[in-house]
């Protein structure tokens, strides 16, 4: 599902403008980033956790020169759905 499909969903089931959906929906993205990029994780009951992972420094290898280098560690984001979420996801998921 894209963004614009999850705006139209929302305003169908709810009967409010796309424009306005959109704009909630975009404030929520940039609350969520802001939220990580600050070092404070997020959380949305019965949904799931916005939080950062410490990635330790580690020597990789670049296959096309045949060298080694170190990639610094660094934090990235991650989301970790509830226990509910997933088992609703296994119970319901059509292939």
């Amino acid at each position: 599902m894209t963004k614009a499909e999850l705006v139209n969903e929302i305003s169908k089931s709810t009967g409010i403008e796309k424009v306005t959906v959109l704009k909630a929906v975009e404030a929520f993205m940039d609350s969520v980033k802001n939220s990580l990029v600050s070092g404070n994780n997020v959380y949305l009951r019965g949904f799931g956790t916005f939080a950062t992972k410490k990635r330790a420094k580690k020597t990789a290898r670049n296959i096309t020169k045949n060298t080694t280098i170190v990639v610094p560690e660094h934090y990235i984001p991650s989301f970790k759905p509830t226990a509910e979420f997933v088992a609703k996801v296994k119970a319901n998921v059509k292939k």
